[in-house]
């Protein structure tokens, strides 16, 4: 599932395309509004809350859409190519001018009235790229679960949203800890730092075409995606395994030697170090 800055990224782009442009194409392609046609009504701007994008359109219509696991919107001008994926993966075109914006693979699209908006987003907690982010009621919702673990706390979009798997490890290695931490047993100087921390990643990369949160060359996280690799701190290998947060095939990555605090039993994580071996040296 995308991170709140992919979700920003593909705003801004929809938003670029369409805002204050009159729709010259619509083409929905699920059953549920095969007959809807938006030609002639006016894109005001797309914005995203949290993982969903919220496309306001003239008439009080609001499109909600989701990339959940696979989901994309890729935006064409007149003749070029499209590359998303298969023609039967398109869920919706929509054109204005010399642009088309189109929606690959989205699991969730819906049409609402715009006053309705909050039923789709209203359980979400504060966006943490959004004008509603409020640090200390983000750190208050982390703490309603005190032994909740810190990674499944940090998924958990009713607490802040925009965080993802790859922002939840490299999170907590920042922090020092390790994702199966109880929320409750963060040391105060760390739990007062996570909300800042946590809102500057996504800030800082929001804008940019590829993830960084080391400020290393050539190595641009540091544990996401590294697994049996060496920690770029201290040289231990880094280490994956399954959360068991509810959702299949979503590694955790830490590093044993930098982050304190409880790990998955061995059985959990030897599902992953078959998947990702330890590479030859």
């Amino acid at each position: 599932m995308p991170e709140g800055d992919t979700v920003w990224q593909t705003a801004k782009r929809l938003h670029d395309a369409l805002a204050g442009r009159v729709l010259t194409h619509s083409d929905f392609r699920v059953p549920q509004y095969a007959t809807v046609d938006l030609t002639g009504r006016t894109v005001l701007n797309t914005a995203p809350r949290g993982k969903h994008l919220l496309t306001r359109i003239e008439g009080g219509i609001t499109l909600h859409t989701h990339l959940r696991m696979e989901g994309a919107w890729k935006v064409y001008g007149t003749g070029e190519r499209w590359r998303g994926g298969a023609g039967h993966q398109i869920r919706i075109v929509l054109g204005a001018e010399d642009r088309m914006a189109v929606g690959y693979r989205l699991s969730v699209l819906e049409l609402l009235p715009t006053e309705d908006e909050e039923r789709v987003v209203g359980h979400l907690g504060p966006d943490l790229l959004g004008p509603d982010w409020d640090p200390k009621r983000a750190l208050a919702n982390l703490y309603a679960d005190p032994e909740r673990p810190l990674g499944e706390a940090l998924l958990d979009q009713r607490n802040l949203a925009g965080i993802g798997n790859v922002y939840k490890s490299e999170l907590c290695f920042l922090l020092g800890v390790t994702p199966w931490l109880p929320v409750g047993s963060l040391p105060e100087d760390r739990a007062a730092q996570l909300p800042g921390v946590a809102q500057r990643l996504l800030e800082v990369n929001r804008a940019r075409p590829v993830r960084q949160t080391t400020g290393l060359p050539r190595n641009d996280l540091y544990v996401y995606g590294r697994a049996s690799r060496p920690c770029l701190r201290c040289r231990t290998r880094v280490r994956v395994a399954d959360q068991g947060d509810g959702v299949q095939d979503r590694p955790t990555y830490w590093c044993p030697t930098c982050q304190s605090g409880p790990t998955p039993a061995p059985g959990t994580a030897q599902r992953w170090r078959e998947r990702y071996p330890r590479p030859a040296r």
